[in-house]
């Protein structure tokens, strides 16, 4: 688990059907003092309604973001807790 900042809302015209219907956002991984970012932007989906600038815990358990879609052949890897 990471905390991180959302920086955006992700859109794209083509995804993975089982992404069809979720909100994508670009999350900052955030470092242990809670300001110092670390690393590349990730897409995360969102089934909570976080906006742009809101502090999230985000996790990498790909078999958790599977299930939250309902697919076990789906690409996502990363959820907004």
């Amino acid at each position: 688990m990471y905390l991180g900042r959302v920086m955006g809302i992700a859109r794209a015209t083509i995804k993975h059907p089982s992404m069809e219907g979720w909100r994508l956002l670009l999350v900052m991984a955030l470092q242990a003092d809670g300001r110092t970012i670390e690393g590349d932007p990730i897409l995360v989906v969102d089934s909570l309604g976080a906006g742009k600038g809101a502090l999230v815990m985000i996790t990498s358990d790909g078999i958790g973001a599977r299930e939250l879609v309902g697919d076990p052949a789906s690409p996502v890897r990363w959820s907004v807790l």
